[in-house]
């Protein structure tokens, strides 16, 4: 019952959504991007100051500024209305180092929509999730689990399960880009409208798939946070068993 009312809380809240909204597309680990806006909350209850921003195309390229130090300062441009400190990201961002990559990212899709929201004159919504998305989509990670723990899945129901899976995400306007099996464990990576039902559509996906023997789990692993491995798989249901006896 718990968890249907945090699913439901979850489906209220994409449901007030404005019907115009920004989804991050890269995939970006969740807890940098949680350090990100913590900096970004920080940041915003001091007044911008554009005046840093001719130093600033410099100092991003300076080797001698510490990496913490332009973190801070992606975080400050990004809070600018100015086209200008936007192209100074972007220009950064394109040529980046690995290290601080991720954070550029970041920087150009806030002060994008600093951009938009003062052009359009309506504050603008921005999604980001630890697996991305693409236009209107989340991309998500599901695990899939045969009825039989023991059992791996055959190579007729695994036929079955993408070809399935496919036809009912294109029914949403979702895409399947990835699926493998190993064992009893399919794990998949797909992309699903944010507005859509979720939950609807994977229950008519088992029940199609179970209609050929009922080797389908209707226990799944589904998250938008990272790809998990089979070891944190195996580890979850384990956990899930333990917590049930």
């Amino acid at each position: 019952m718990k968890d249907e009312n945090n699913l439901k809380h979850i489906q209220d809240a994409i449901n007030k959504l404005p019907e115009d909204f920004n989804i991050l597309e890269e995939q970006i680990d969740i807890e940098l991007q949680m350090a990100y806006f913590d900096m970004a909350r920080k940041q915003r209850n001091e007044k911008p100051d554009e005046s840093l921003l001719p130093q600033a195309s410099k100092d991003l390229y300076d080797p001698a500024i510490s990496l913490e130090d332009k973190k801070k300062l992606l975080v400050q441009l990004a809070g600018l209305d100015n086209v200008e400190a936007f192209r100074t990201i972007e220009a950064f961002q394109k040529q980046a180092s690995d290290e601080i990559k991720s954070w550029s990212v970041l920087a150009l899709q806030e002060s994008r929509m600093v951009i938009q929201s003062s052009l359009l004159g309506e504050q603008q919504v921005f999604i980001s999730t630890g697996l991305g998305g693409k236009g209107q989509n989340i991309r998500y990670f599901a695990a899939l689990l045969h009825e039989t723990p023991v059992a791996a899945f055959n190579e007729t129901q695994q036929k079955l399960v993408e070809s399935e899976f496919q036809f009912f995400l294109k029914e949403s306007e979702g895409e399947l880009e990835e699926i493998n099996f190993q064992g009893p464990i399919a794990t998949a990576i797909f992309l699903f409208p944010l507005k859509q039902n979720l939950h609807t559509t994977f229950k008519s996906f088992i029940d199609e798939c179970n209609q050929y023997g009922n080797f389908l789990s209707e226990n799944v692993i589904i998250t938008n946070v990272k790809k998990l491995s089979i070891e944190e798989i195996q580890e979850f249901i384990n956990k899930n068993n333990n917590d049930r006896e």
